[in-house]
């Protein structure tokens, strides 16, 4: 019997199909999404209870096998229809089903992209637009199809994909060659249900003082642009010679144990990991040393706005998680790769457009590593130094979308505290820009290339499960207390606030309070402090968004105007920034709806998402590729302990470090 958190097998996803064509006879169905229906908490807390105290048996009765399924059905008018159902998979039956109001639209597709190249390269538009290019010999060219972003006032309900164009330098005959140095100023739009390209926006080239709209750009395009590659074997100068090998060895294996190929056991912790379309890697059911932590951890979405003024810049604005889907563009890891030492790999499933269940292979890695000193001390008295080195178990996926790449880690440290980690790479966003001139709208990081200013602000979702399920969020602060002779005669005293939240509310990072989100179990005590047992994270005082709050960009990413949010916990409320993201007007059922609820939170199943981002004002340094710029949310056990959990982590010499010796590095200077 499969586990309920279990990913869906590809037999399972196969009744789904089955189940959803057999409900639809006589047309032609495009299936989009076919994936786990998570149980409703209600349901599965007991099931879970009954796991941790070994009372599983073939009699306990087992939880629904459910699956999601999304697809379109094609209409008369050849216009496709956005359904969702939900089936039971043990029992072959649909037990929902919901045709999706017009003025939302279904994730992209692989498909579809497809389908928008194909459709460019047989446009007469399209060929024309393109043909106004004086490219060198040699030149190709190549379509970059992007979510078509916020629908402005002049576009309609229909389904539209935009394309961004460069140019291919393909004399050295390596296919990897960087085309993104050679940007070309068009955008074609292409109406999805029409399946034609209705129009070909043209983008401005000039630079500061230009204006919004000025098109300057010759058909001689691309020669003011040079190469810049970033694949080893195309640098000019090669890689470097003088770097020697680092190897992660672990001679007695990992210390981490899988079962059921979800199940993860380490160092006290117990954890399930899952994997969906939308959000990539999940984390469920985390418990430390039998004790309940966090019923559920993701990363709930991101949104990465642009900031250049000129039309139709404005609709540049995915949201990866949403338009696309992070696990529908997980990597394939490579080991030795993405993740070093010991290495346990994880499975997708994939369905295709016929509902065709494939495997997708490593999508998900776990690791050790370490990560340096945990805890020490030396007592200066004896001379002894006691050192353990803090280890870490690392649960990563990494996400390619068009030119970014995007590495997400949850971080399981052996001191109960947990990282959720952020690390954006890969390759900015350009557009072209006339030689010789600067923008405000960006940064020029390469000859004829402009790299645009843009923001990505990420969500992690936490649904804590402190001792229990019933927990309160609190906001906790250190103030500065005036002198007095009463509190304070000497000055030094500061006063430390703790306020619990009542209803649901959003908060903003305040470094100069020390602002600490706090979420606790006010029903258990700590023996030692008498104070709630808990867990805490430091909002990261980022950048919040800054499109104006009356424009499109703001309205569809209202979950990125404040750092935190505290909701009362629905069954399928998972998704900050709402369900339906790709073309939306409005952010409809995220955070920011759940918190407008005004329901109350105190002592109840709360859910708190945390936001965080990078405003990215692109350097030269960025450019071919960026090196990774990371952020990360540390959350820390606070009074859930009656001393340091490590303490009895080992303080062992590790025996394969060596010393330098002077062949290897040092030479005394020349005479």
């Amino acid at each position: 019997m499969y586990h309920p958190l279990k990913t869906l097998s590809e037999q399972e996803i196969n009744i789904a199909k089955d189940v959803i064509s057999a409900s639809h006879p006589n047309v032609v169905i495009f299936f989009r999404e076919i994936y786990l229906e998570e149980p409703a908490k209600a349901e599965l807390i007991p099931y879970l209870e009954l796991e941790h105290n070994g009372k599983l048996s073939p009699t306990t009765p087992r939880l629904q096998r459910l699956a999601t399924c999304q697809y379109d059905v094609m209409g008369s008018d050849r216009v496709p229809e956005f359904h969702e159902a939900v089936v039971d998979v043990e029992k072959k039956q649909r037990i929902k089903h919901i045709v999706v109001g017009k003025e939302h639209h279904a994730t992209l597709t692989m498909e579809e992209f497809e389908i928008f190249i194909n459709t460019c390269q047989a446009s007469s538009k399209y060929k024309e637009a393109v043909a106004e290019f004086n490219l060198p010999e040699g030149f190709d060219i190549v379509i970059e199809p992007w979510p078509y972003g916020g629908r402005d006032r002049t576009t309609d309900d229909s389904r539209y994909i935009q394309g961004l164009i460069f140019a291919q330098d393909t004399r050295s005959g390596n296919p990897d060659s960087n085309f993104y140095g050679y940007p070309l100023p068009i955008i074609p739009v292409m109406d999805y249900h029409k399946r034609e390209i209705v129009r070909i926006d043209r983008l401005a080239t000039g630079g500061k003082g230009d204006g919004l709209t000025q098109e300057s750009w010759r058909g001689n395009i691309v020669d003011h642009c040079s190469q810049s590659e970033y694949i080893p074997e195309l640098l000019p100068n090669g890689t470097r010679k003088d770097l020697k090998a680092l190897n992660v060895l672990q001679p007695d294996g990992p210390s981490f144990k899988v079962t059921d190929e979800s199940l993860i056991e380490w160092q006290k912790w117990r954890f399930r990991v899952g994997f969906n379309p939308r959000e990539g890697a999940t984390i469920h059911d985390v418990c430390y040393d039998g004790r309940s932590v966090f019923y559920r951890l993701s990363i709930s979405e991101m949104t990465v706005p642009y900031a250049d003024a000129r039309y139709p810049f404005h609709r540049k604005q995915a949201f990866d998680f949403g338009d696309g889907g992070a696990g529908n563009f997980a990597n394939n890891l490579s080991l030795g790769c993405d993740c070093l030492g010991v290495i346990k790999y994880f499975d997708g499933v994939a369905t295709d457009s016929e509902g065709k269940p494939k495997v997708v292979p490593n999508v998900v890695c776990l690791h050790e590593q370490d990560n340096g000193i945990g805890w020490k001390h030396t007592n200066w008295r004896t001379g002894r130094a006691v050192v353990t080195r803090s280890r870490e178990l690392v649960v990563q996926f990494i996400i390619t979308l068009a030119n970014y790449e995007y590495i997400f880690a949850y971080k399981f440290d052996q001191a109960g505290g947990i990282s959720v980690e952020s690390r954006a790479t890969g390759i900015v966003s350009v557009v072209n820009i006339d030689p010789g001139k600067q923008s405000d709208y960006g940064n020029v990081v390469g000859n004829g290339v402009l790299a645009q200013n843009h923001q990505h602000i990420f969500c992690i979702r936490i649904d804590p499960a402190v001792d229990g399920h019933k927990n309160t969020v609190y906001v906790e602060e250190s103030h500065a207390v005036p002198m007095n002779e009463t509190t304070n005669p000497e000055g030094n005293f500061y006063q430390i606030r703790k306020t619990p939240v009542e209803q649901s509310s959003w908060f903003d990072a305040a470094p100069e309070h020390n602002r600490i989100i706090k979420m606790v179990n006010t029903n258990k005590t700590n023996p030692i402090s008498g104070n709630p047992v808990g867990y805490k994270f430091t909002p990261m005082a980022t950048q919040l968004l800054l499109a104006d709050k009356q424009s499109i960009q703001a309205h569809r990413a209202q979950f990125a105007q404040h750092h935190v949010w505290v909701t009362k916990y629905r069954d399928g409320e998972l998704y900050a920034g709402g369900r339906y993201t790709l073309q939306s007007q409005h952010e409809i059922g995220g955070v920011s709806d759940a918190v407008k609820r005004g329901e109350a939170v105190k002592d109840d199943d709360v859910v708190v998402w945390s936001v965080f981002g990078i405003t990215h004002n692109p350097r030269v340094e960025d450019w071919p590729v960026m090196p990774v710029e990371s952020f990360q949310l540390n959350i820390r056990p606070s009074d859930f302990f009656t001393e340091n959990p490590a303490l009895d982590v080992p303080s062992n010499k590790n025996l394969s470090s060596q010393l330098v010796v002077a062949s290897d590095c040092c030479s005394k200077p020349t005479q």
